[in-house]
């Protein structure tokens, strides 16, 4: 009988902190990611590719994390495929391929779009199987994968030309908004003063929702004619509607950061980053595609706050590097005797 496979042991302090993540490291990538999309927005195309580049090395690393945990760790990989934070694969694929579509590289992001189309079903039915009351920030994730798809199938549309995808994309859209109805009714609202960071996605999945109606309303053309007068007049609305949703829960959350400062690192922390990120994004988008340039000043004023927030993070992420048992570690690792299917991304401090 063979020996049993086992995981290959680390054999560098760098191997050994990265085999040590948890899903929610994603969100990290999806944080740069998305920050490369609002430079890139705001003609800073030097930084935004710098933070493409970046995005790109961490997706890499994760993936090839995911598939040797899956090759080798099998009983962990499912454990984490069935935590929220397994979705930041699904949403940081999708937001590389929306940067990679205004590059002019198509095939690329088709590639993406599949392999996050091709993962998305699994995922969220694992992870939406195991929600329950009062959970962290994080059950927003199943909005977020699938409003991601949503963005990258109409970008890709316009760009394509492509009708079927943007009447695929507008479904997603639909949906996503669906699933945040049902996660908010899942999400602790205590969150907001005691989260340590993924309570930040409940208005970042509002963010990418509004990019993606904005992004629905820009796909439309005379040569495709996706949408009739109401059916636009209805994306309006809708767009319009979740954007300043999606503001006021970015107010809320950052008087809450003032009222009760959580200054210790932690990796959910790349979690407050992408929906900052996202808001700026959202919010230039919505200002070229319904036509409103005021917009555009506060959403380059969120832009640079986003910055700021991202260099921020990324220092804490190194400190706890060269600090090890120092910071806050999340995920799996940080909750003893979890079992699948508990939310063991994120825990409540009191």
């Amino acid at each position: 009988m063979p020996p049993a496979t086992t995981t290959p042991t680390p054999t560098s302090p760098l191997l050994t902190w990265w085999s040590q993540r948890p899903p929610a490291a994603g969100a990290a990538v999806m944080a740069t990611g998305i920050l490369s999309v609002a430079l890139n927005q705001t003609d800073h195309e030097t930084l935004s590719r710098i933070a493409l580049a970046l995005a790109c090395a961490s997706w890499l690393a994760l993936a090839g994390d995911f598939t040797a945990r899956l090759l080798w760790d099998r009983a962990r990989w499912v454990n984490e495929a069935a935590t929220p934070a397994a979705l930041t694969a699904i949403a940081a694929t999708t937001v590389l391929g929306t940067r990679f579509t205004t590059l002019g590289w198509e095939p690329l992001a088709k590639t993406l779009l599949a392999l996050a189309a091709l993962l998305w079903p699994g995922f969220l039915i694992a992870v939406v199987r195991h929600w329950h009351p009062r959970m962290s920030g994080a059950v927003f994730l199943g909005c977020v994968a699938t409003q991601g798809l949503a963005v990258l199938g109409a970008t890709l549309a316009a760009n394509e030309s492509s009708a079927w995808l943007a009447h695929a994309a507008l479904v997603l859209f639909w949906l996503g908004l669906v699933l945040y109805v049902i996660a908010l009714t899942r999400f602790d609202l205590r969150q907001v003063v005691h989260g340590a960071g993924d309570h930040w996605v409940a208005g970042g999945a509002l963010a990418i929702s509004a990019l993606a109606g904005s992004k629905l309303i820009a796909a439309d053309s005379t040569r495709l004619y996706l949408w009739n007068d109401d059916d636009t007049s209805a994306l309006r609305k809708v767009t319009v509607a979740l954007l300043i949703l999606d503001l006021a829960w970015y107010a809320a959350l950052a008087l809450a950061e003032i009222a009760r400062p959580r200054l210790r690192y932690d990796v959910r922390r790349w979690a407050t980053v992408f929906p900052m990120g996202m808001t700026a994004a959202a919010t230039l988008s919505v200002a070229t595609a319904l036509d409103v340039p005021w917009l555009e000043t506060p959403g380059e004023v969120l832009l640079w706050i986003t910055v700021a927030a991202w260099l921020a993070v990324s220092a804490g992420a190194l400190w706890a590097y060269t600090h090890p048992g120092h910071s806050s570690v999340s995920g799996a690792d940080a909750t003893p005797g979890a079992t699948p299917g508990t939310d063991v991304t994120s825990t409540t401090r009191r």
